[in-house]
């Protein structure tokens, strides 16, 4: 289980996502708050979050980056829309935290031939595996 600090940490990277058009929607801010609930921080510690910055920590282990990038493709298609800034960005994060480019690729393509653009977990990790082979 990370510490509060990294559950911090991941809520604000996710909260600035979502931020990237201007607006957060009620279904993001509800999926937002699912994530802080399953994490365990309080709705309190949560809500400061939109109004305060916190150190970003990039997750240690890879099953935390692949954990926190299935997140925020999931947060990404939460209200049935897609905006190539989000796409960019989802793009940059997994970059960021050391994930392989063409497999980062190939969630934002696949993900189109799914139901609500919901990857399933199974086929995530098999992608990743695939290009860490």
């Amino acid at each position: 289980m990370p510490t509060e600090k990294e559950k911090l940490s991941i809520l604000s990277e996710m909260i600035s996502f979502a931020k990237v058009n201007n607006e957060i929607k009620d279904s993001e801010y509800d999926f937002l708050f699912s994530v802080a609930q399953q994490l365990r921080v309080t709705k309190k510690a949560f809500d400061r979050l939109f109004t305060t910055n916190v150190e970003h920590i990039i997750p240690k282990s890879q099953s935390e980056r692949l954990m926190q990038f299935h997140r925020l493709v999931l947060l990404m298609n939460v209200d049935n829309e897609q905006e190539d800034e989000e796409v960019n960005k989802i793009y940059d994060i997994g970059l960021n935290m050391g994930l392989p480019p063409g497999a980062i690729q190939q969630v934002l393509t696949i993900m189109h031939k799914y139901p609500d653009k919901i990857v399933p977990p199974e086929i995530l990790i098999a992608i990743f595996k695939a290009h860490y082979n």
